[in-house]
């Protein structure tokens, strides 16, 4: 995640009318499926999402860091041996991937997308995105294997599980966001008028480890949030809403060009308050990430039991929207 905001955000709220009925016909599907007066309702849950496999991919991604000058940066060799890591995987669960090439900052960076083959509408689309760029300064771990793993990790557990959609699911990974949020500025940009329509939902996952973990949810969508904020409640888990990544990740092209968008963030350089601290057992006065933008957030920086919850909480999402 930048530094520093690129652009506000904008409230979508009075959008709900308009694009809500997808979200909210999903939500009704997953909690009544159509039955017999006389049988009970039931929900199609989704899987509970390994966190030893998500780990697996974090330390691929370490590794490919340290192999490649320290840094998985844009235009660096470790970021292009990450959108191949992921790729290959993609490619033999049986997704239909493609490579999306733009030029910032004098170098070629790339986008990751994979659709997931389904009989379901082809004219709403789910999407869940993460950037998978670090910072030049260390290998990015939680900034932001963890979101870009998470999403991955999920993506072949609906390969697994052979998932019957009943949309377009789609997966992508962003390339150069941490030098103002240009590879998804540049398929947003790119994606003509009409596809772009079909995106009912746009869901993003930047920094969902951080070591001082606080959970906070985009508040964008009212519809989107509440798939998430029930979820947690669902776990035990209080939430609050994100303001720290406001326009600050790849959610923001997305929100600036009328897509829902939503979202889990676990905190950055911002301090945790008594109050969060005493809800989430952390650290009071301590950043969430005490690594942000460093060389040390590598896999020591990880919190896993933030990594474990959000990670299912993407499956969640996921499931409810795409296959209720």
């Amino acid at each position: 995640m930048p530094v520093n905001p690129p652009q506000t955000r904008r409230k979508r709220h009075f959008r709900r009318a308009a694009i809500g009925a997808s979200v909210a016909t999903a939500l009704a599907a997953a909690a009544f499926t159509a039955m017999p007066a006389s049988a009970a309702p039931t929900t199609l849950a989704a899987p509970d999402i390994a966190v030893e496999n998500v780990k697996e991919h974090l330390t691929a991604f370490e590794n490919i860091a340290t192999e490649n000058g320290g840094n998985r940066a844009h235009g660096q060799p470790g970021y292009e041996a990450s959108i191949n890591y992921i790729k290959e995987k993609l490619d033999a669960a049986g997704f239909e991937t493609s490579v999306q090439e733009f030029t910032a900052s004098g170098s070629t960076g790339y986008n990751l997308i994979a659709d997931w083959p389904s009989e379901g509408s082809a004219d709403e689309v789910v999407m869940a995105g993460a950037h998978l760029d670090s910072t030049g300064s260390g290998p990015g771990i939680n900034d932001n294997a963890s979101g870009s793993a998470g999403i991955l990790e999920t993506a072949l557990t609906v390969a697994k599980e052979d998932l019957k959609t009943n949309n377009t699911l789609r997966f992508a990974w962003w390339g150069a966001e941490e030098i103002g949020l240009v590879g998804s500025g540049h398929y947003v940009d790119e994606l003509p008028q009409e596809e772009l329509g079909k995106i009912k939902a746009y869901l993003n996952f930047d920094m969902i480890a951080s070591s001082n973990a606080g959970y906070f949810v985009y508040d964008d969508d009212a519809d989107l949030e509440k798939v998430l904020t029930d979820w947690y409640a669902g776990q035990g888990v209080e939430t609050d809403v994100d303001t720290e990544a406001d326009g600050r990740s790849d959610h923001a092209n997305f929100d600036r060009a009328g897509v829902p968008v939503g979202g889990v963030f676990t905190g950055a350089s911002n301090r945790m308050t008594e109050e969060q601290a005493a809800k989430w057992d952390g650290e009071a006065g301590q950043p969430f990430d005490q690594c942000y933008h460093q060389a040390c957030d590598t896999m020591e920086n990880v919190n896993e039991t933030a990594l474990d919850r959000n990670s299912d909480a993407i499956a969640h999402a996921v499931w409810t929207l795409t296959a209720g």
